[in-house]
């Protein structure tokens, strides 16, 4: 029995290195419904690699005017980011990618935004494209970064009001600047958010057919002793009651990873004017390549609320 324990743990232990630290190269992992039971065998012993994420230039495809920038971050890590100016813009619009993505990834998202009106800035998490590091903590310090980026923009790009909008670890980052790191935003927008640390890391047992306990339990415990955080703590559930300002949620009605009902206790929690926008065929992803016009309009009315006095 209790080398059987050493064992689990030592399996653990490695998985959860894998999934928190990006490696230099190679060809990224699949999702684990695309692997064959021999791969998935493997993957389960051996973990996961994730290249780490790197940025396509799209500065020329989101506008003109759009430049890149560095951000430090309070705990050491320079941030990655680009910042493209709309004209008379009363509104800047802070974009924070998932895991395991980068800035390039929010493009069309941005686009959608200078073309409502508002300036946009584009971070890298720590990590992740011209960001310093090759870690992840799946949103807890990455709330630093949302905390740092904010604070940037209000001291080099003033605007009447400051939006965020995140997308799976984004969103959680953004929950948890909030909650932990004094963050005070005018508005947030939020897509495909998760409960909890554990209850997601659950939910990527399900493809695997194998039962999620203790293993999640443990891979949240060594993932967070390996990157210096509590992921037993890293609940957006419990950030999402000190959000005092608007907020817009947006989920898939089909997403695997963050269940339309754990998004739901989310939205929830939250005290503030709130919203909540269920997109049926969606998974856990962008939700605006799947219904442009949908998405497009319900931005457009939340923008639209936060100018209203």
């Amino acid at each position: 029995m209790a080398a059987a324990l050493v064992g689990l743990n030592g399996v653990a232990y490695n998985q959860a290195y894998t999934m928190t630290h990006f490696t230099r190269g190679g060809p990224r992992t699949p999702e684990a419904r695309k692997l064959s039971g021999a791969q998935k065998l493997k993957t389960l012993f051996c973990g996961v690699n994730i290249p780490r994420p790197q940025a396509v230039d799209t500065r020329t495809e989101i506008g003109p005017g759009c430049v890149s920038l560095s951000i430090p971050c309070a705990d050491g890590p320079k941030l990655g980011a680009w910042y493209c100016p709309a004209p008379s813009a009363r509104s800047l619009v802070l974009l924070f990618h998932g895991y395991a993505g980068e800035k390039s990834s929010l493009t069309e998202e941005a686009k959608v935004f200078l073309e409502l009106g508002c300036s946009v800035l584009l971070v890298d998490a720590r990590g992740s494209g011209e960001s310093s590091e090759s870690y992840t903590t799946i949103g807890y310090l990455e709330g630093l970064d949302v905390a740092a980026a904010l604070n940037y923009a209000r001291e080099h790009y003033p605007h009447q009001r400051m939006v965020l909008y995140g997308i799976s670890m984004g969103a959680a980052s953004i929950l948890r600047a909030v909650a932990a790191d004094h963050a005070r935003p005018d508005g947030i927008i939020i897509e495909a958010v998760f409960d909890t640390l554990v209850q997601t890391v659950r939910n990527r047992f399900r493809p695997l057919h194998i039962p999620s306990f203790p293993a999640a339990e443990m891979l949240v415990f060594w993932g967070g002793r390996q990157t210096g955080f509590n992921g037993f703590s890293h609940n957006p559930v419990d950030y999402a009651k000190r959000v005092t300002c608007p907020i817009l949620f947006m989920h898939g009605g089909q997403d695997p990873l963050a269940r339309l009902a754990e998004g739901r206790a989310v939205y929830e929690a939250v005290p503030s004017p709130k919203e909540f926008r269920e997109f049926p065929q969606a998974g856990h992803e962008p939700t605006f390549p799947r219904d442009p016009r949908e998405w497009t309009a319900a931005v457009r009315r939340f923008l639209a609320g936060l100018e209203r006095p």
